[in-house]
């Protein structure tokens, strides 16, 4: 049975990081453009800041969602049969989680520009991964959207 509604979620960057990278790309550019000569001065700007803009997106491609009975972060994917408690984490927590408490065969996908995140422990005796720690700007809405989908399913 599908989920009424659907959560989806890009992890993509803030306006506020493309704002510097833009500038450092234009910088790095005018100094090239400074030691080019001719009509080639213009070639650094048509080059760095498409190609900034290609990895500033690249960065944010990211994708979370739950829907058909499955959570997909990426290119990976978990039934929700085999999610068991799913646990919003702050920001001090979730550096907690990726330092001193973290597990090594742990799933995370973590991105440093967004500081909550949701822990979902797994529940699969075949999978040695004990827990997924994903990066989330809204971690009390993706919580309950899994166990709505939870919900749903062992009905």
């Amino acid at each position: 049975m599908a989920q009424p509604n659907p959560y989806r979620e890009r992890l993509s960057l803030s306006w506020w990081l493309w704002l510097p990278s833009v500038a450092i790309a234009a910088a790095l550019a005018a100094e090239v453009k400074l030691g080019a000569p001719g009509s080639a001065t213009w070639v650094a700007y048509l080059v760095l800041l498409p190609l900034t803009g290609a990895g500033l997106w690249w960065l944010g491609r990211i994708r979370i969602e739950v829907s058909n009975g499955e959570l997909r972060v990426d290119d990976a994917h978990i039934p929700l049969r085999y999610v068991g408690e799913v646990t919003p984490v702050s920001a001090d927590d979730k550096h907690d989680l990726l330092g001193p408490y973290s597990d090594p065969e742990a799933f995370v996908v973590q991105r440093p520009w967004i500081g909550t995140a949701v822990r979902v422990e797994v529940r699969d005796d075949a999978d040695p991964t004990p827990y997924w720690l994903v990066s989330t700007r809204r971690p009390e809405a993706l919580a309950a959207a899994l166990r709505e989908a939870q919900a749903s399913i062992t009905r």
